[in-house]
């Protein structure tokens, strides 16, 4: 086995002549350090006035734009405060824009709401909360007239809305209609449910959602927002 060769140790000054040559070497290291420093602060001293004006500029772009985020918020607000829908319009929409017609219609309402829906998304399109109804997970049916939503879809979102999304309340919303099965055990498991009818009171006329379904209020944390955020 091949022996280790010893590792070079750092040897201090010992003679005079090399501790003076050490000071030196300090000396200068430390010259230079102020020197450095002095230079530094002659040309902050001289170009403060431009990093004060840059200071300031940031700020008002800054501002500038958070002023443009308030009012294009509070425009998107009164917008969707005035959403009205017919069911003939909703009729002619895509699943996707019944998803985001069901997203602007909970924020209407009062509600922090998001589109979700998409491949996998264990019965779920929308999420919302409702400052006093807490979290409402919303499974979007958009069918042709006439069609109807089974049982099936119930027990699916009964099994995800509460244990995958956490939801307080789990609300289907269809523009056709519900067979009879469907809606009775939806009643009976709390899947509350929104058929053509329903719908037309909500989109066109205006009604909340949570007067529109009677849904109790939530005394959880996620009802005063201090639970998970939907955003």
């Amino acid at each position: 086995m091949p022996r280790r060769r010893p590792q070079p140790r750092w040897r201090g000054p010992r003679s005079a002549g090399e501790q003076i040559a050490a000071g030196i070497i300090a000396l200068v290291v430390l010259l230079s350090l102020v020197q450095a420093s002095a230079a530094l602060g002659r040309l902050f001293v001289a170009a403060w006035p431009i990093l004060v004006a840059l200071c300031i500029g940031a700020l008002v772009v800054l501002a500038v734009l958070r002023l443009r985020r308030v009012a294009e918020s509070r425009l998107r607000s009164e917008r969707l405060t005035r959403l009205r829908i017919s069911l003939a319009q909703i009729d002619a929409l895509t699943d996707l824009q019944f998803e985001f017609l069901l997203r602007d219609l909970m924020i209407r309402d009062g509600c922090a709401a998001r589109q979700v829906g998409q491949q996998g998304d264990q019965a779920a399109d929308v999420i919302a909360q409702d400052p006093q109804c807490g979290r409402i997970v919303l499974q979007a049916k958009h069918t042709k007239v006439g069609g109807k939503v089974g049982s099936q879809v119930m027990y699916q979102v009964k099994g995800t809305a509460g244990p995958v999304h956490g939801a307080d309340h789990a609300v289907v919303v269809t523009n056709g209609a519900f067979t009879r099965d469907a809606k009775a055990w939806g009643d009976k498991h709390k899947v509350y449910w929104i058929d053509r009818e329903r719908l037309r009171l909500w989109a066109e006329h205006g009604a909340v959602l949570h007067d529109l379904l009677h849904l109790p209020a939530c005394t959880r944390k996620r009802a005063l927002g201090l639970g998970r955020s939907v955003a």
